[in-house]
């Protein structure tokens, strides 16, 4: 289990909702991942949709815990009336905060980040920020007051993997609020590796919902969390340069 404000999660693998081939294969790859939480753009949701066509009639809130974010925002106000909007029409004030910096590589903007997590928490908000792997703007952002930071591990959708597990670890060191790495993992063993590190959750969504089989995909993506995560509190062995023998040689036979 862990916790984000006042609220527990049993899974640490939290799933978008974009880019699926249809809703019901959305919905297959959430039952498949077990995953508690997804994160849901306010601003390309029709909510208007006939009853039967609409992402919401898809995604089971008394199962999932749906996260808002501010997806296509580039500035801090446009982000703040979109978490508002939201707020308003799903009845929830958490949000995943995005302020985009760049539409090529959709970086986020670390200064828009902050001014508007600044007014989200100052207006009651829960707000988990997702933001680049910079170890000072994730450790302003918790001191702003957000419920968790949520640093990318390579760009938006591009499959590389972690790029920098350094800066992550400095984060984990500072952070004295939950970190989810959010966004360019590709495969179990990406979050795997991230889930080792230490970090409390991974969030994704291309990944799987891009994968040739999606709905097999979220469930490797499954085991990847609960093995990455295993093998973080089970401790690795430390790294050495030279062997060390697994049958130690004292007491063998003609010593």
């Amino acid at each position: 289990m862990f916790k984000i404000a006042d609220r527990e999660f049993a899974s640490r693998l939290v799933l978008g909702t974009g880019k699926y081939p249809d809703f019901a294969t959305m919905r297959a790859c959430h039952l498949a991942s077990g995953t508690q939480m997804v994160t849901l753009a306010i601003r390309r949701v029709d909510l208007s949709a006939p009853r039967g066509q609409n992402i919401m009639d898809f995604i089971d809130r008394a199962q999932i815990h749906v996260l808002p974010n501010t997806a296509g925002c580039y500035t801090a106000e446009d982000a703040v009336l979109t978490a508002k909007l939201a707020r308003e029409l799903l009845g929830t004030n958490w949000v995943k905060l995005e302020v985009i910096g760049d539409p090529d590589t959709l970086f986020p903007c670390t200064e828009g980040t902050l001014d508007a997590a600044r007014t989200l928490v100052r207006e009651g908000f829960v707000v988990l920020p997702y933001i680049g792997d910079d170890p000072v703007a994730c450790k302003r952002l918790a001191e702003i007051g957000c419920a968790a930071v949520m640093p990318l591990a390579a760009p938006i959708g591009s499959g590389l993997g972690i790029r920098n597990p350094y800066n992550l670890r400095i984060i984990l060191e500072q952070a004295r609020v939950p970190v989810i790495v959010d966004a360019g993992v590709g495969t179990a063993s990406d979050v795997a590796l991230a889930m080792e590190l230490g970090v409390d959750a991974v969030l994704l969504n291309t990944a799987v919902a891009s994968a040739k089989d999606p709905v097999r995909m979220a469930a490797a993506m499954r085991l990847g969390v609960e093995g990455g995560r295993a093998a973080f509190e089970a401790g690795r062995i430390p790294r050495k340069l030279y062997a060390s023998a697994s049958s130690p040689l004292d007491g063998v036979i003609g010593s």
